[in-house]
């Protein structure tokens, strides 16, 4: 358990970058640390102050014993987490960037404490994966099932694998990276953490969130379909809008990362 009078800060390596007057949060998705926002954060912190960090997760993080199965069995725990960091860091009304499981995250935190954030961008994110009567999340239910016997199976060729399909194949040093993020992840950690995302249904999570939104989508996410950006936009409660950037795979601030600036500036009114 993170020592949050101590440690918290420390041990998920969080770092403030910049010198803006307001401040942007960025949070990774599953596998990965904060190295894949390093191709944006150049351009970022010209205009805010940029918090990044890694979850308990991350093979980033020294110390292993701070990702407990059981109790990251749900977002809700990631959630406390992510208000445990923010209160820490002494930050409020900030720009919240989500990406993947993070971007539900942040919704839980924003439901529990509201005033932590004046926006939430939600980036390739989704609040059920599994298909299910007429809600279309992507993958059936023994796609997941296949998921997480690969991952059992033989993690590093599933590791690799994954990474070419989700981020973009025709940017093979964009794929490296994320796959070796992946690798570096405690294999331990891999098939609960896939079961809490893949499994994960937070849709009734939606018609609580407040805080205006904007949802980015790629035109060809594997494991997001369009659909899904749509369907947050309609159930949010506060204010939403969905922007798309033309790329294909999962991760645009690693494959397309000016179309992705130019779409958070367009949003956030800065110039890249």
């Amino acid at each position: 358990m993170v020592k949050l009078e101590t440690s918290l800060q420390a041990a998920m390596n969080a770092r403030i970058i910049g010198s803006g007057s307001k401040t942007m949060v960025l949070a990774h998705g599953f596998g990965g640390d904060q190295s894949v926002w390093d191709k944006i954060l150049p351009y970022l912190t010209k205009h805010y102050r940029v918090v990044v960090f890694d979850w308990t997760f991350s093979g980033a993080v020294k110390d292993p014993n701070l990702f407990d199965p059981l109790k990251y069995s749900s977002y809700d725990a990631f959630a406390n987490d992510l208000i445990a960091l923010m209160d820490k860091l002494d930050l409020k009304s900030s720009v919240f960037v989500g990406h993947s499981m993070s971007g539900m995250i942040g919704c839980i935190a924003s439901i529990k404490r509201p005033q932590l954030f004046n926006r939430l961008i939600l980036v390739g994110a989704s609040p059920r994966y599994i298909n299910i009567d007429d809600y279309e999340g992507g993958f059936e239910d023994a796609a997941i099932d296949i998921i997480l016997s690969s991952i059992k199976s033989d993690y590093d060729n599933w590791a690799s694998s994954f990474a070419t399909l989700v981020v973009d194949n025709k940017d093979p040093l964009s794929v490296e990276k994320f796959a070796k993020c992946l690798k570096k992840m405690n294999h331990e950690f891999a098939v609960p953490l896939a079961k809490t995302v893949f499994r994960s249904d937070e849709r009734d999570v939606l018609e609580k969130v407040t805080t205006p939104c904007t949802i980015i989508q790629t035109t060809n996410d594997i494991v997001v379909p369009d659909s899904v950006a749509y369907y947050m936009q309609e159930k949010i409660k506060g204010k939403s809008t969905v922007e798309i950037v033309n790329a294909n795979g999962h991760f645009p601030q690693l494959t397309a990362h000016l179309e992705f600036l130019d779409v958070l500036g367009g949003v956030l009114g800065f110039e890249i």
